[in-house]
């Protein structure tokens, strides 16, 4: 709230405040009225009346100075500082560019205007850096994370140990909401979704916890697809050089607008074929072009059920948070800057020009996101849990 904003709502309160006029026996006199008589109790009540009027003016003034001296607070907090973004990714992968076209603008949007400097810390499917902004960085809103949606939901659903409890991570709001889909070369043997029940597809990954490696995973163990998921690919960089190398066939849980944005050339050239959406609602382009959603291949409602809280992490495609304690109207400063960081107009035109996807979802809805998450029932969580922890083939 800006301070104009701040002193409009302290008049606000102030109107509701307001003390009641003065009973006609304590009014005071007008120029040339005489003054009744008045005794020790009407004087006593004349004294409370006015204190109260004093009381209400002084809640006011008071409120409305504290409004402003907790934004001039964070202000010269922030004033001259640097705030680390790191990124839980290799440089040049999809987390990593949306994170450096968010950086500058953003710090403009922030009161003190810091530099926001972007820091890239892969391993663990980005649960590395979940875990330092968790339990090692500063608590005081100089330090934020761009974590993989999985590194949300794999505590949830996962039987790998991590080091944060993501319940608990102060949620700054998301970039997008992203598609994931699974993709070949199209000169891969598989060439259609039914393919892939029956012939084995080679497909680089991550580690547990990022989408590259627990999407193909599930589909593994709930629809019966013959992925074999080679890890230890740092991010999706990484997964394309090999990909393009031909030491893969393929890769499954690589978000749409990332793939389309730096890799144009794959489509226009026939060089890629995606042959499933890992979407709850899908993406208009690819929902046009009639590739399928996994959801619609389930053949019962439990195994839909369970496909559909794995991919609800699609609805934070890009998610950015803080650590738990971090001072709440330093929380609120960075969640409004976030948000008007990604809706600034130069922004946008710049996203545009790299074809990438900025629609922002603000922190506290993100919140509300991740805590209905973890209020799913145990069943489906577990027939969840069981389908990510099956070892994949290899």
């Amino acid at each position: 709230m800006g301070r104009s904003a701040a002193h409009g709502a302290h008049r606000s309160v102030g109107a509701e405040l307001t003390a009641a006029p003065p009973p006609e026996n304590l009014a005071t006199p007008g120029e040339g009225v005489t003054a009744p008589a008045r005794d020790s109790g009407t004087v006593s009540m004349l004294i409370a009346y006015r204190l109260q009027r004093f009381a209400v003016a002084a809640i006011c003034l008071f409120g409305a100075i504290g409004g402003a001296a907790a934004e001039d607070s964070v202000e010269s907090f922030f004033k001259g500082k640097q705030i680390a973004m790191i990124v839980g990714s290799s440089p040049g992968g999809g987390y990593d560019t949306y994170a450096r076209l968010l950086a500058r603008p953003f710090g403009n949007r922030i009161p003190g205007k810091p530099t926001v400097v972007v820091q890239n810390m892969s391993g663990a499917g980005s649960n590395r850096a979940a875990g330092y902004v968790y339990s090692v960085a500063p608590k005081d809103g100089t330090t934020m994370a761009a974590i993989f949606p999985g590194a949300v939901i794999l505590p949830l659903l996962g039987d790998v140990k991590v080091q944060h409890d993501p319940s608990k991570l102060i949620y700054l709001g998301s970039a997008n909401s992203d598609v994931y889909v699974c993709y070949v070369r199209t000169d891969a043997p598989v060439k259609t979704y039914k393919d892939m029940l029956s012939k084995e597809l080679i497909v680089g990954a991550s580690n547990p916890g990022a989408t590259t490696y627990d999407l193909p995973l599930l589909l593994n163990n709930v629809l019966g697809t013959k992925f074999r998921i080679v890890t230890g690919y740092p991010g999706s960089r990484e997964i394309t050089i090999a990909l393009e190398r031909g030491e893969v066939q393929g890769a499954c849980g690589i978000g749409w607008t990332g793939i389309e944005a730096l890799h144009p050339d794959w489509f226009r050239d026939d060089k890629i074929r995606v042959l499933v959406q890992l979407s709850n609602k899908g993406h208009a382009d690819l929902n046009k072009r009639g590739v399928p959603r996994a959801a619609e291949l389930a053949h019962n409602d439990d195994e839909r059920r369970v496909i559909e809280l794995v991919f609800s992490q699609g609805l934070f495609g890009r998610p950015y948070v803080l650590p738990p304690g971090t001072p709440a109207d330093r929380v609120a400063a960075l969640r409004r800057g976030f948000v008007e960081a990604l809706n600034d107009k130069d922004l946008r035109s710049e996203a545009d020009k790299m074809h990438l996807d900025v629609d922002p979802i603000a922190g506290d809805e993100l919140q509300k996101i991740v805590s209905d998450l973890y209020a799913t029932p145990k069943p489906i969580v577990e027939r969840a849990r069981q389908a990510l922890s099956a070892r994949p083939k290899q």
